[in-house]
């Protein structure tokens, strides 16, 4: 009896410590996979968003692995772990509903890293509000915009983007000239000007295109003029432009008219 007894006694110190060394080996192999199996290259750019992701695998895993090791070491020494886990049922659904707001804020957090949906630096526009992402959390993304606001929005609510960083832009310029004026001349000094500007203006990804003729206006020609460009740099290209133009027409004499209206007075 006494030796059953002594046996018992021996198991309880031995057990708890075989579950910790099997939790503790269980959690560097399956660690060493996770890190195989998600590798993180510096040279991507999204890198954090991949690191981010991997060390929240890391730790849901070993959180798992220690209330599953606390749980067979206070089997080990008597402890009703149905009931245990019974009660911690209970108190799980308690706080889940107390937090689920935070609990959906950390998984479309994870949804929005893993699906790489925007990246610090883009440019999106949330609803009505429009700005450059300047860091991005599990709970949070914020936002700044061109006044220097900044917008803090909730990932659960992360859910209607647009994001403009995707691919590149267009910058497009309508020219308006007189109907005086020749389109023949009009165009070439437009194609000159192309062709003198190409390569010359920052930020631009093609070449700039003469599309011609894009309307007849009440009082004027309109020409319109594209090229791609980086990512939202088509504003400050548009503004290069417009300046080129204007002085190309000038130097050419090719009037650029003013608004005008034609009043015809009917016979008495």
């Amino acid at each position: 009896m006494k030796e059953l007894i002594s046996s018992i006694n021996i198991m309880k110190i031995v057990l708890p410590i075989v579950y910790i060394v099997v939790a503790i080996v269980a959690y560097e192999i399956i660690k060493k996979i996770i890190y195989k199996v998600i590798k993180v290259n510096k040279k991507n750019h999204h890198y954090q968003r991949v690191e981010t992701v991997r060390l929240l695998i890391i730790n849901i895993v070993k959180y798992i692995i220690v209330v599953i090791a606390l749980l067979a070491i206070l089997a080990t020494f008597g402890v009703n772990v149905n009931a245990l886990i019974t009660g911690l049922s209970v108190t799980t659904a308690i706080i889940g509903l107390a937090f689920q707001d935070l609990a959906k804020d950390l998984i479309a957090g994870v949804s929005i890293i893993t699906e790489a949906q925007y990246d610090v630096g883009d440019t999106i526009q949330v609803g009505t509000f429009m700005g450059q992402v300047e860091s991005i959390g599990l709970k949070t993304t914020r936002i700044r915009d061109y006044t220097g606001a900044t917008k803090i929005i909730a990932n659960r609510y992360m859910d209607d983007i647009v994001n403009y960083s995707l691919h590149d832009s267009l910058a497009i310029v309508d020219v308006s000239v007189d109907y005086n004026q020749k389109s023949e001349k009009v165009e070439k000094v437009l194609k000159d000007l192309a062709e003198n500007l190409s390569g010359t203006i920052p930020d631009t990804t093609g070449e700039i295109e003469i599309l011609g003729i894009n309307s007849l206006g009440d009082s004027s020609i309109v020409y319109r003029i594209t090229v791609p460009t980086k990512p939202m740099a088509h504003y400050g290209v548009q503004r290069i432009l417009r300046k080129e133009i204007k002085e190309a027409l000038d130097n050419a004499k090719v009037k650029i008219p003013f608004p005008q209206i034609e009043v015809h007075h009917g016979k008495q």
